[in-house]
């Protein structure tokens, strides 16, 4: 039974560029980065994530104003690494996560959601590595995140999150598990995307009572549990999952989020709780009123 949500713990509800179809720096497909923010604050979040680097403006000065303009602030950056390759890519690792980090803490962020490099190309299916790591990458993973949180904790005052990802190493719960217990949590938290992790099978509360110590940021997201039976059996991507509609708007999928928000609440710790809802790419009118629906509704669920 998860514990009574604990009085003074804060749920801090935000949205992302994903929630309005960005996946890339630079895609004509893509929403406009100034109708992003304006429709953001329009559904009444107060709280965002910088999403891929280079989306929106990469000037603090400028960015800063533009967020200020519409009441927003940064929660969060974010970065994929592929630290599972050893320390040959750690010097080309950090410059790119600097440029990440340097935004994110210039902007008044305090996180980095850092993502696990994919397995396999996320449009096309392609296997680019083998889907289980070996004891030496894993070792590699494990060192180099370690060397990686502790790094941005000590140049950036940020707090790394790693990311449990569809199609990436780290992603159901065995993989999470062994991943976080083969860390320091002086270095590496958990950032528990509620949908990827029932995408991967695994269970948000679960994880939450038993290690939620290390759960340090949160992903609301839920999964179709229809179409995600049809992504396990044809063994789809995840770009082509995201497109037949696996990522679906709360309250309609799964996990159920009252129960998470509970658990987080009884964790007795401040929060970040971002929605994303993956529907690259979509029309550029379809994200504003599903972006409505779901601040309405994680209102009623007390977040």
């Amino acid at each position: 039974m998860t514990p009574p949500a604990h009085p003074d713990a804060t749920i801090r509800v935000g949205s992302a560029p994903c929630s309005w179809g960005v996946w890339f720096s630079d895609d004509p497909r893509q929403t406009s980065w100034s109708r992003f923010l304006d429709e953001v604050a329009e559904a009444g979040y107060h709280w965002i994530e910088l999403g891929p680097h280079g989306y929106l403006p990469t000037d603090p000065a400028r960015l800063t104003d533009e967020l200020a303009r519409r009441e927003l602030r940064v929660s969060a950056g974010t970065v994929f690494t592929a630290l599972h390759r050893g320390p040959a890519v750690w010097d080309a690792t950090w410059a790119e996560v600097r440029r990440v980090a340097a935004l994110t803490r210039a902007t008044g962020g305090e996180h980095l959601v850092v993502i696990p490099e994919f397995w396999r190309d996320p449009a096309s299916g392609e296997q680019l590595e083998p889907d289980v790591l070996g004891p030496r990458q894993f070792a590699d993973l494990a060192g180099g995140s370690d060397w990686l949180g502790a790094r941005l904790r000590e140049e950036f005052g940020l707090r790394m999150v790693v990311h449990p990802h569809a199609d990436t190493h780290v992603g159901d719960e065995t993989t999470v598990t062994r991943f976080l217990d083969a860390t320091d949590a002086a270095s590496v938290s958990l950032c528990l995307d509620t949908g990827h992790y029932a995408y991967c099978g695994g269970d948000s509360v679960r994880l939450i009572e038993t290690y939620g110590e290390r759960v340090g940021y949160l992903h609301l997201k839920q999964v179709d549990p229809a179409v995600l039976a049809e992504v396990r059996a044809e063994r789809l991507p995840f770009g082509t999952a995201v497109r037949r509609g696996v990522m679906t708007e709360p309250p309609a999928g799964v996990p159920d989020l009252p129960p998470v928000l509970r658990a987080a609440r009884a964790l007795g710790v401040d929060l970040f709780a971002i929605v994303e809802q993956d529907m690259y790419p979509c029309p550029p009118e379809q994200p504003l009123p599903v972006a409505r629906r779901t601040r309405r509704y994680l209102a009623s669920c007390g977040a």
